[in-house]
């Protein structure tokens, strides 16, 4: 097995990297940057207190963040991986440890499911394959990019997947199971499936092109031979109604997760600009990083395959273009913004540009496999050739400021130990004499080759055929094996250490180059222990909200620690929210998708927090409303205006903040400063510098609290950058704000039961008006039978007269549409496997019959021996040309079976074997 060896060399090369840069769990420097510490980790934490029961609610509504949001949209983005359930065996307080785990294991999965989809595409030596899995898995995309977006590593296995798919297709076989595996690749990840689903589809119309059918035996390559009898269309055919099927079959995912981001605000948008060509070539080397390039690094041993394959005149013509047409045509199409629009789903991403490049890696290493399995190890003539063609890349680079003197001394040494592996590699094959091509080299090899290194399948592929059996005295023969072993032995190790040793690098160079470039984040500690046992302690939902609070550790601290916040960051951070909480004074980063927490006094009345982080401990709010509260009905639409200030106490519906006068607020009031758009400090007076980071529209200032007013006559201080706008300081008198949460509460709900996304409510006795549920009215909620009405952003029902309770349900936009459509795919996948069933048993003697999904033209091969009315008959699916032939076929085997002493050790069994080959011919 290749798949194997191909998981631990990649898994090692993680590993080792990651040590060697002493980055978490091997060393203090912290992993969790950007995207991994702000959403994966506190994502796979609320996984685990699902999984635990101890999430505060189900599937659908997410009650910790942003007050009430969607979470299937969530999950299905994030958290639907077969890999993620692994966090459920880890101790929560190792939340950061489960991560990295999973994150190490899907670069080990896509090697393997790459090694295997190469040798179901061609036999050839396992270890070639091994090698080369584990170099696609440690692709720079892989180890630069997406090492801190794991979500995106399950593109990395779907590729190779995908294609496995593909060569089902081809034969016409696993009609029920690949549809399943293509759905499992949609629901894990659907955008980078998407990619893979693209890459897969280019890969299929390239072994279409180059002749690769749908026939399995009789040749070393799985599939030679065209699709005669079954055709190009009908191959197409079968490949669109898999990806269909499959795609339907993910539907219940994927609709509420398409819903979830119409939805969501709408965050940076930016136009595609490609990047520079000597750029280009410096991320082909290792050890370089950019956030705005692509990252090509490929193992040296890959890519000095791949680059020979053009010269390899041991592989036919036909593929060595195919494969070289299909790689440059994958790179060309990264460079031009409409291809860069669909491999993207139509829409430039927010950060890194180029997250297709898996795919182009996925293409080298099968033309990197394509020269080795059809050829044989390339010899002096096709490596110099290849050298070339990557000394040119090289040199390529040289005008690049990414590139090092470091990383050109590790891709030149690791080339030149290639070239020696791969020579060691051939020279191990042994003595071949003849010359013929590499396919029909391979034919005379079987599906495995001699041992470990597939060395049958070497020494035929090299050009010809084994010497004869008597070639020599036994002993000069056994020394000769045993020294082709040891050839054999030395050029895998180092084929194999030009890509471990060079993935290793690059990671350990991204590890420490990511914390200098990006935001970051501790991981799990004794500060996490302390404030998630706080929150805990406080918890008193539905009763009362406790928020985690400031300064947050990451900008998902709700689902990190515990509580319920109005922080959130998600790809579905829903409009709503993300422009209520702004109208209120609230803060963000990430253009509008990562939402802070506001602490304030008036919103935390309003959202019913009794309880909040703050400053190093934990304070209590006794003025504060219930979850449900009764508004008069009006005769107009209340509107957010201009000011934060006005809009609280316009959700408030009392007025409650006093204007400064000349600039100065009354003694004993409380003061609060708010300019979204600076970038600095405030202080009032002598007290302690607050910061505010603003920065329209990348970050937006959240409103802060600088202190009580105790000094008649002190101003607040600004001292940074940016707009400070009119009424940028308000004067909170707490007093008048007890007397309004007083009035409110006098009239709100006397009972709150929330049952997760179910919220029921007891009125007082005689209310009148809106109810108003302390949540963002986000697409879903439906109060009453009915969908919920909004007042303010929030989710809101108008009481009928007489009523004494109210009741509103959350269903996620799209989940019922998704599973009718599961339900359909799975009705068309239960045909589709009845329609596509391989054909049945041969008719009467002399009648043609199709080709069967084994594709073996009967146990004479795939030569198309004749039937019994001497009209050559088309493989069956049991492998019989003919009636005819099974009689001969049987009776061999059954006089092979009357001699017991032919084992086979002995010359007598090798006598059977070949009667029977002649009489089964």
């Amino acid at each position: 097995m290749a798949a194997l060896p191909a998981a631990l060399l990649a898994v090692a090369a993680v590993c080792a990297g990651d040590a060697a840069a002493r980055t978490f769990p091997f060393g203090a420097r912290t992993r969790a940057v950007n995207d991994l510490g702000n959403q994966f980790v506190p994502f796979h934490a609320h996984l685990w207190d699902l999984l635990h029961g101890r999430a505060g609610g189900g599937v659908l509504l997410n009650w910790r963040s942003g007050y009430g949001t969607s979470l299937l949209p969530d999950l299905g983005t994030y958290l639907t991986s077969p890999f993620a359930l692994l966090v459920a065996v880890f101790p929560r307080e190792r939340i950061d440890l489960a991560v990295y785990v999973v994150t190490v294991l899907k670069p080990g999965a896509a090697a393997a499911a790459m090694a295997v989809v190469l040798l179901r595409q061609r036999r050839g030596p396992r270890w070639g394959a091994a090698v080369l899995g584990a170099a696609y898995a440690l692709c720079g995309w892989a180890v630069v990019e997406a090492a801190y977006n794991p979500m995106w590593l399950d593109g990395l296995i779907a590729f190779p997947l995908l294609c496995l798919v593909v060569e089902w297709v081809r034969e016409g076989r696993r009609a029920v199971l690949g549809p399943v595996v293509v759905a499992l690749c949609w629901a894990a990840n659907f955008y980078t499936a998407y990619m893979a689903t693209l890459g897969a589809g280019l890969v299929l119309l390239v072994r279409i092109a180059v002749g690769a059918g749908a026939g399995r035996a009789g040749s070393a390559e799985r599939g030679s031979g065209g699709v005669a009898g079954r055709g190009t269309g009908a191959v197409l055919g079968r490949a669109v109604l898999t990806v269909l099927l499959g795609v339907g079959l993910a539907a219940p995912v994927l609709v509420p997760v398409f819903l979830g981001s119409r939805h969501a605000y709408p965050g940076w948008t930016r136009r595609f600009e490609a990047a520079e060509w000597a750029d280009v070539a410096a991320r082909v080397l290792p050890v370089t990083y950019s956030f705005f390039t692509p990252a090509l690094f490929l193992g040296a041993g890959a890519l000095l395959l791949a680059a020979a394959l053009p010269f390899h005149r041991a592989v036919a013509g036909r593929e060595r273009g195919g494969w070289c047409a299909l790689a440059a045509g994958v790179v060309l199409s990264a460079q031009w913004e409409p291809t860069h629009l669909v491999w993207h789903v139509f829409a430039t991403p927010n950060g890194s540009p180029y997250r297709q490049t898996f795919v182009l890696a996925g293409v080298v290493v099968m033309a990197a496999w394509t020269g080795v399995a059809a050829g044989g190890w390339p010899g002096w003539r096709p490596l110099l050739g290849g050298a070339a063609v990557l000394g040119a890349v090289a040199a390529g680079a040289v005008g690049s400021a990414l590139v090092s003197g470091a990383a050109y001394g590790l891709f030149g040494g690791a080339a030149l130990v290639a070239v020696a592996g791969v020579l060691l590699l051939r020279a191990g094959a042994g003595p071949v004499r003849g010359a013929g091509s590499g396919q029909e080299a391979l034919s005379e090899a079987g599906p495995r080759g001699d041992g470990l290194w597939g060395a049958g399948a070497l020494r035929r592929a090299g050009g010809g055929r084994r010497s004869p059996r008597g070639a020599g005295p036994r002993g000069v023969r056994r020394g000769a094996g045993h020294g082709r072993r040891v050839l054999r032995g030395a050029g895998g190790l180092l084929l194999a250490g030009t890509v471990v040793v060079p993935g290793a690098a690059t990671t350990a160079y991204a590890d420490r180059e990511r914390p200098a470039r990006l935001d970051h984040y501790p991981s799990w500690g004794a500060a996490h222990d302390v404030r998630a046992a706080a929150v805990r302690g406080a918890d008193g939902w539905p009763g009362h909200r406790t928020e985690p609070g400031r300064p947050q550790l990451t900008g998902n601290d709700p689902l990190l620690v515990g509580g319920q916040g109005a922080a959130y960051y998600s790809s579905h951070t829903p409009e709503v929210w993300t422009r209520t909480l702004a109208a209120l004074g609230g803060g963000w980063t990430s253009h509008g998708r990562s939402l802070q927490s506001l602490d304030n006094p008036v919103t935390d009345a309003l959202f019913a927090v009794g309880a909040r982080w703050r400053d190093g401990r934990l304070v209590w709010n006794a003025q504060r409303l219930p979850l449900v509260t009764v508004r008069p009905s009006g005769p107009r639409e209340l509107r957010y205006g201009a000011s934060a200030f006005r809009n609280q106490e316009l959700l408030l519906g009392s007025r409650v903040y006093g204007l400064p006068s000349d600039g100065v607020c009354p003694v004993g009031h409380e003061v609060f400063a708010w300019a979204p758009d600076f970038t600095g400090t405030a202080r009032l007076g002598g007290g302690r510098p607050v910061e505010l980071r603003g920065g329209l529209p990348k970050r937006r200032a959240a409103m802060t609290p600088l202190g009580v007013q105790r000094v008649a006559g002190a101003r607040v201080e600004w001292r940074g950058r940016g707009a400070v706008p009119g009424g940028s300081v308000g004067c909170l008198d707490r007093a008048l704000l007890g007397d309004a949460v007083a009035r409110l509460r006098a009239g709100a709900a006397v009972d709150v039961r929330v049952d997760g996304d179910r919220v029921e409510a007891r009125l007082a006795p005689g209310a009148r008006g809106v109810a108003v549920l302390a949540a963002p009215r986000i697409a879903g909620w439906r109060c009453e039978g009915r969908p919920a009405g909004e007042h303010l952003g929030l989710v809101a029902v108008r009481v009928p007269p007489g009523a004494r309770s109210v009741s509103c349900a959350f269903r996620t936009p799209g989940l019922r549409a998704g599973a009718a459509a599961g339900a359909l795919a799975v009705a068309g996948l239960v045909v589709a496997g009845f329609a596509l069933r391989p054909p049945g048993p041969a008719g009467p003697a002399g009648v043609a019959r199709p080709a069967g999904p084994s594709g073996a033209a009967g146990m004479a091969g795939a030569s198309g021996v004749a039937g019994a009315s001497g009209v050559a008959g088309p493989a069956g699916p049991t492998g019989a040309a003919a009636p005819a032939g099974v009689v001969r076929a049987v009776g061999a085997r059954l006089r092979r079976a009357r001699r017991p002493y032919a084992t086979k050790t002995s010359p007598a069994h090798h006598r059977a074997v070949s009667r029977e080959r002649g009489g089964a011919a």
